[in-house]
């Protein structure tokens, strides 16, 4: 059984490279967020547990979570293994993890915050036909979007300082995450300030 936890800053590429992933190990992907709202959806014991701190804009205490990665573990594509995405995020979440799922490796993705907040805050997307540019990566072409009708669209919490917060919480939550897993001898960095099909091939490396 291989079960991956995919580890990394908001912005550092880990929605593409877990698709791929996916792809490369036929792993399904475990997101807490996606559950969630999925338990939610189906009225399950848990997810109604959990829609009470959500609609009072509480965070979901840990044990909820939990419940919820023990009911997925149990469904059939999971025989396998997992790919954790955005989980855990704290020393106490990933104690309470190995409690219940072996985990195989970590994979970090490494990206300077300077970068993350440059990725960020220049995405923006046609709000007609949902296509993504950068303003830097990727431009809007001088013919403006393909679909003939470009609207702007830029997310309200893509400004830097909200970027800075949000990247001064990560490390405060998640450095002591990363030594949890070093002295576990499961903790694997991968350089993310590179082009997307080397840091795709450095992972799978990771995994053999």
């Amino acid at each position: 059984m291989l079960n991956i936890v995919l580890f990394g800053p908001p912005g550092a590429g880990k929605g593409t490279q877990a698709q791929r992933m996916m792809d490369a190990t036929g792993l399904p992907q475990v997101s807490t967020g996606d559950m969630l709202r999925a338990a939610v959806k189906a009225q399950t014991s848990v997810g109604l547990e959990a829609k009470k701190y959500m609609d009072a804009g509480a965070l979901v205490p840990d044990q909820v979570i939990i419940d919820l990665i023990k009911d997925r573990m149990k469904e059939g594509d999971a025989q396998d293994g997992v790919m954790f995405d955005g989980f855990p995020r704290t020393v106490p979440q990933a104690e309470a993890l190995a409690k219940i799922v072996d985990v195989s490796i970590v994979l970090a993705i490494d990206v300077p915050d300077e970068r993350i907040v440059e990725r960020i805050c220049g995405r923006f997307s046609c709000g007609n036909c949902g296509a993504v540019y950068h303003d830097s990566f990727n431009p809007l072409p001088k013919l403006g979007c393909t679909c003939g009708a470009f609207s702007e669209k830029r997310r309200a919490d893509d400004t830097e300082s909200t970027v800075v917060a949000r990247l001064k919480a990560y490390h405060e939550q998640t450095a002591p995450l990363a030594t949890f897993y070093e002295d576990a001898g499961l903790f694997t960095v991968v350089d993310g300030d590179r082009d997307i099909d080397l840091i795709t091939t450095d992972l799978l490396n990771a995994l053999n």
